[in-house]
């Protein structure tokens, strides 16, 4: 049954992504419950109630889950155990099974190209001579990769040539986690579509996004993707259709993409699938009719998906500030058509994201 409004909705995580889905819930009339273990979390300052807790601490976990109605998460890197407790006391979305494929690069690329689509060549890498076995049959360049918990380049490392480093040194660099080597794709750009599924099976996308990185994070997001073909953005919701369904995916979801141009024509390949709200849907919230936020809501309570249509139509631009470029705020406010969000962060640290700004464009 759809929750009602008055219910409660509990957000595993604290950050910005789950300040803005709570934003999008109290618009719903909706009471939100945050859980995270930092006690200067962003989404804390805007939640009902919240609890400072670990995500091992099976207690408090289990409290909170009995509180609210309904549970989702802000960030895929939550345990397996700690979604299979909260699962077992109130309706998680999305699901653990969803959460565990998509947490792994190993399980998930495994998954994408089990159901056809493609991805970079990969292989599993689980000692230094497992990484001399994927080098050869991938070549070079290559890209290194935890298996787990890597986000904004963070857990990486490209491998350009043959004499770049001894492979125990590089393994060892890693501390011992499990790896994956992924072979270098030649796209021309990064994109991504944001969409969503209901549990009744209606699916709702955003307009295919390009996305610009400056030192592994998104720095700019531009919708709808220039220069790309009217038939490549549909063939890209179609792929996050088929990933959705197969998941059997209720939420919002990202699905990251290249766009390479060869001989063949334009074509797509998957990198990777975000199981949340996302940095490239940011722009959604003054750029598009129902913002990737309250569609995150509506599908997890049950309720209708909303329209994902474009506000006027117009062309959209988000970039993320980042550090210190936050301290701009004044002149941002300032800016005719600017449209500034700050999450509350204390510290502005290089490469922290601080907050993002949206501009329609006419």
């Amino acid at each position: 049954m759809p929750l009602a409004p008055g219910s409660t909705l509990g957000i595993v995580g604290g950050g910005q992504l789950g300040r803005m889905i709570a934003l999008a819930a109290a618009n719903y009339g909706l009471k939100v419950h945050v859980y995270a273990p930092d006690a200067d979390s962003p989404a804390f300052d805007v939640a009902a109630r919240t609890t400072c807790g670990a995500y091992d601490d099976a207690e408090a976990l289990t409290r909170f889950a009995q509180s609210v109605d309904a549970v989702t998460y802000e960030f895929e890197n939550i345990p397996r155990e700690t979604a299979d407790l909260l699962a077992r006391h109130a309706a998680l979305h999305p699901s653990a099974d969803a959460l565990s494929i998509t947490q792994d690069r190993l399980s998930e690329k495994s998954f994408i190209n089990g159901i056809g689509i493609p991805t970079a060549p990969f292989r599993q890498v689980d000692t230094p001579d497992d990484l001399a076995r994927a080098l050869d049959a991938l070549g070079l360049p290559a890209v290194l990769k935890t298996r787990r918990f890597g986000y904004d380049g963070k857990g990486q490392r490209i491998i350009r040539e043959p004499a770049e480093g001894d492979r125990n040194a590089i393994f060892a660099e890693f501390g011992g986690a499990p790896l994956i080597l992924e072979g270098f794709v030649p796209f021309e750009r990064e994109v991504s579509v944001v969409a969503a599924r209901s549990a009744d099976g209606s699916f709702a996308a955003f307009d295919l996004c390009e996305n610009e990185h400056r030192d592994h994070i998104l720095a700019l997001t531009r919708v709808p993707a220039p220069g790309v073909s009217a038939e490549t953005g549909a063939a890209a919701v179609e792929i996050a259709r088929r990933i959705a369904e197969a998941l059997d995916y209720v939420g919002v979801l990202a699905v990251e993409m290249f766009l390479v141009r060869d001989e063949a024509g334009e074509h797509l390949i998957v990198n990777e699938i975000a199981p949340r709200v996302h940095n490239s849907g940011h722009w959604t919230i003054e750029g598009a009719l129902t913002s990737q936020f309250a569609q995150h809501v509506r599908a997890v309570c049950g309720w209708p998906l909303g329209d994902p249509g474009r506000t006027g139509g117009l062309a959209v631009e988000m970039r993320n500030l980042i550090g210190a470029e936050a301290d701009g705020w004044v002149a941002l406010l300032g800016e005719p058509g600017a449209h500034l969000h700050l999450y509350g962060k204390g510290e502005a640290r290089a490469g922290r994201k601080m907050g993002h700004v949206t501009r329609l464009i006419g």
